[in-house]
């Protein structure tokens, strides 16, 4: 059968392939784009974590990719971890970087303050999350948090 004859016959089963293709097509390349599949590589977790999270969060990474309002953020003494929503998990497994992989930088925007990770020694992907957070994270990290940066 050709696509024009699956078209004709079938054109909202058309319609959901494209749209799925298109969807996964998106979420690898977000995944490549903002550093999260190079991360995986090295710091995908499958356990549950076992910690503080915060979901519906936002935060940008590399390339100025955001992640408005689908990430979970979430603080332990082993590390910090990142999860995407369930919707948009294609390509953006859970992570748990240890603390001694993240750098951390406080910055003042123009109207609120700011916490830029630093993830992976060697890979350097920045995470860019709002200040109001970072006290939380603290919290839940204690004595694991690395020291800041200024």
């Amino acid at each position: 059968m050709s696509l024009q004859q699956l078209i004709n016959r079938d054109p909202i089963l058309f319609a959901a392939i494209l749209w799925i293709s298109m969807w996964l097509l998106v979420g690898t390349i977000i995944s490549l784009v903002s550093g999260w599949y190079s991360l995986a590589k090295v710091y995908r977790t499958t356990s549950a974590f076992d910690g503080a999270k915060w979901r519906m969060q936002s935060g940008r990474m590399r390339w100025f990719v955001g992640y408005n309002n689908v990430l979970t953020i979430g603080a332990s003494q082993q590390g910090l971890y990142l999860s995407v929503m369930f919707f948009f998990r294609f390509m953006h497994p859970p992570l748990l970087v240890p603390w001694s992989e993240i750098k951390v930088q406080k910055e003042k925007g123009w109207v609120f303050e700011y916490v830029t990770f630093t993830l992976g020694r060697e890979l350097a992907i920045p995470l860019r999350i709002r200040g109001t957070l970072r006290m939380n994270l603290q919290h839940a990290a204690g004595s694991a948090w690395p020291v800041e940066e200024t």
